[in-house]
Formats: C-alpha cells, sequence, structure tokens
C-alpha cells in the first residue's frame, strides 16, 4: 500500500518546498496539505497556500485554531505589538508563538489518522531558524514518539529542511522545477507581502540573503 503524506502548509517558502518535495516523494495522489488559521496577521499566507495547492491539484484542509492567539499574544497575532528586528538575548524573539508547532502537528496528526495518512511532512529548521524552540530536531524527534504512543499509530514526522540553510532551501526549490513559484507566490513576510516581501522584517531578511547566497552559488 502506498503510503499518505499530510503536509503542514503556511503558504511560506518553507511548508511550499515541503509540499513539492512530498509529492515528489509520495506522489501528488498520496499527498494532501493542511494549514491553520489562528489568527495571524499575514492571513494571506493561507490565501497563497490555497492558490497553490489548487494549481497543482492537491487537497488543502484550513483548521481554524484561534486558542493560539488567545493563549499566545505576540507580535504576529497582535497589531498593537511590533515585529522585533533584533532578537533579545537569551529568548526567543517577540515573533514566536508559544506551542504553535506543538499544536499544529498534533491537530495534523488526528487528521492524519482519520484520513489513514501516516507522513507528516513541517517545514521547520535548526539550521536558519530565529530561536524558535519547536524548529528543533529534538523536539521533533520527541513529538513523533509521543504521538504515537498517544493515538496507538506509527507516524512518521518527515522534516526535510531540518539540516539546510535558507540557501539550501532555494537550491531544493530549484531542483523541485518550483523556484519561480516559491519566489513568486509564497509569503514569508511577517508584514504580510506576498513575494519579495517588504523587505525590512527578519523573515525578509533571512529568506533574501539564502536567496542571493543561493544566486551566486548556481553562478559559480
Amino acid at each position: 500500500m502506498d503510503k499518505k503524506a499530510l503536509v503542514v502548509l503556511s503558504g511560506g517558502q518553507d511548508s511550499t518546498t515541503c509540499l513539492f518535495w512530498a509529492i515528489e516523494r509520495f506522489g501528488k495522489e498520496n499527498t494532501a496539505a493542511i494549514g491553520f488559521d489562528y489568527g495571524q496577521r499575514h492571513k494571506a499566507e493561507l490565501v497563497c497556500a490555497e492558490k497553490i495547492c489548487a494549481d497543482v491539484g492537491i487537497e488543502f484542509e484550513i483548521v481554524e485554531t484561534p486558542i493560539i492567539n488567545q493563549l499566545s499574544p505576540n507580535s504576529l497575532t497582535r497589531e498593537d505589538i511590533p515585529v522585533e528586528k533584533e532578537k533579545p538575548e537569551g529568548t526567543p524573539p517577540n515573533t514566536f508563538v508559544e506551542g504553535r508547532n506543538l499544536l499544529f502537528l498534533s491537530y495534523a496528526a488526528i487528521y492524519a489518522k482519520t484520513h489513514g495518512m501516516t507522513e507528516l511532512v513541517t517545514g521547520v529548521c535548526e539550521t536558519d531558524f530565529s530561536g524558535y524552540p519547536d524548529c528543533r530536531d529534538m523536539f521533533v524527534k520527541s513529538l513523533n514518539v509521543t504521538l504515537n504512543l498517544a493515538m496507538d499509530y506509527n507516524f512518521v514526522i518527515h522534516t526535510p529542511l531540518m539540516w539546510l540553510t535558507k540557501a539550501d532551501t532555494w537550491e531544493l526549490a530549484d531542483k523541485l522545477g518550483i523556484l519561480d513559484i516559491v519566489y513568486n507566490e509564497t509569503l514569508t513576510c511577517y508584514n504580510g507581502i506576498i513575494g519579495e516581501g517588504c523587505g525590512d522584517c527578519p523573515a525578509c531578511f533571512l529568506r533574501k540573503r539564502g536567496y542571493d547566497e543561493y544566486m551566486k552559488r548556481k553562478e559559480n
């Protein structure tokens, strides 16, 4: 029996790259995606995710999770909290949404089990991350064990980008033949600007730096 995969898809660079990684690995007919509306400021990301899935012919489900916004006020969920450009020493930046990946992967696992899927795919990364503790490999491996025990089901959480730099992620997108899609149709910007973004927030900085590094690498 073919394995079926569920991709946690935000509509950003990383998760979109993971979507096409999953399609290549498991086949389009065995891949679906799930997104979460948690009251994020840049909700346009879900519009991007929906369009990309529609263009490719992938089933996409959006799940409402307002409890995250209620319990974890931060600069990605509240208009009155500005995005910090510099990460405070010893603490995650104020763009960190407490428990987000824990809940996203847990909800995704519930959906996956009820739809006969065993493979969960997420775009978390420990190499070029912003200091988010729930992007670490140790966390994902721990949660994988917990989900399997809690639901008596053999999930496998795939993290294709875990040890890649942003430049490496652009390279992977290029190898998958989706460089233009990721560059023009995804939303990574904390200020909600699709494609190149605002160019000023931390997410845009990491994205552009990685793109420029990959372009130089490609030229050489």
